[in-house]
């Protein structure tokens, strides 16, 4: 794997700029998110890094104000353009839902409802949003089938979820999705489950609505495969906290935190290791629950020592645009 040329990391002039400053997600006593704070420029697309657990999609979820009832946001702020979503509630909340900031689900099939037709299910978001009447509900769902490349979008709307294949339910929850041309889009996992010639034709499409529409993204991965595919910057993050966050081809060329760096070392293991090599893997296992003292990754860290057990580190600004959390950036790996 080669790391991605500049002309592949080049960002879209449009869009909303985003900044999460200092936020804190708790589920019941137990802090998930820790406070994280990065900047996603206008128009182009950060990619959230991290093994499960480490609190990717609880930052999805809290950026876009969609947490289960049982997490709440303890501390920080999610600006995108000019609209604070940590303040809002009740009717200013519901209207920026969609508007302002928009989820992609990563399962399709449990996002759509199994006994609506799907031109149905996107014709009501106009319909219950925008009080549209049916024909124009209609025509509006159909034009967005179209617009994400699904031929006979007639026909395909008459569908029940059922009948579609993988690549077009993910492709009908991004009709959905930018039904209402989002500042933000937050897409989570959503090319998991689809096989690699499917997911390459996601992974286009949601390149070529963001630059059509402008949009700011937000993609949550555990694919670095992916990560050079499509992201201009990357948050890594660990025992929710971020570990590193810098430019695409700055984590691939000049990573600094040794997390990240583990985590290159497996990909690069996975993808070049001779046949019946082993594959290069992190001792040990993310935090469960509450997260140790100190620093959160200290317990799997070559680097670690007494001062990484007992105090967490802060954030370090290393270059323009790329900061890592780590006592010990010094140190070559």
């Amino acid at each position: 794997m080669t790391a991605p040329t500049e002309s592949t990391a080049a960002a879209p002039t449009l869009g909303s700029e985003v900044r999460i400053e200092r936020l804190s997600v708790a589920y019941g006593e137990h802090r998930v998110l820790r406070d994280v704070t990065f900047t996603v420029p206008a128009g182009t697309t950060t990619a959230l890094v991290g093994e499960s657990g480490s609190g990717k999609s609880t930052l999805a979820l809290a950026a876009g104000r969609i947490l289960p009832t049982d997490a709440r946001i303890t501390g920080g702020m999610v600006h995108v353009g000019g609209t604070e979503l940590t303040a809002l509630g009740g009717k200013d909340l519901r209207a920026a839902r969609g508007r302002v900031a928009a989820y992609l689900a990563q399962d399709a099939a449990a996002a759509l409802n199994p006994v609506l037709r799907v031109g149905r299910q996107i014709a009501e978001v106009h319909r219950v949003r925008d009080g549209a009447g049916r024909k124009e509900a209609d025509r509006l769902a159909h034009e967005a089938l179209a617009d994400v490349g699904i031929a006979d979008p007639e026909r395909v709307a008459r569908l029940y979820p059922h009948a579609l294949s993988g690549g077009m339910r993910q492709r009908a929850i991004i009709a959905m999705a930018l039904a209402f041309r989002p500042e933000l889009l937050i897409a989570d996992e959503p090319t998991t489950a689809l096989d690699v010639t499917v997911q390459a034709e996601i992974l286009h499409l949601v390149s070529r609505l963001q630059r059509q529409y402008g949009l700011t993204v937000i993609w949550i991965t555990h694919d670095l495969s992916v990560v050079a595919e499509i992201a201009d910057h990357v948050a890594v993050l660990y025992g929710g906290r971020l570990a590193e966050h810098t430019d695409v081809l700055g984590l691939f060329e000049a990573s600094r935190h040794p997390y990240s760096q583990a985590l290159l070392s497996c990909f690069h293991s996975g993808r070049e290791a001779a046949p019946k090599a082993p594959f290069t893997t992190i001792s040990g296992s993310p935090p469960v629950g509450r997260a140790p003292d100190g620093c959160p990754f200290h317990p799997r860290c070559p680097r670690a020592d007494a001062l990484c057990a007992a105090e967490l580190p802060e954030p370090r600004l290393l270059s323009d645009g790329h900061t890592a959390a780590c006592h010990h950036l010094e140190v070559t790996p």
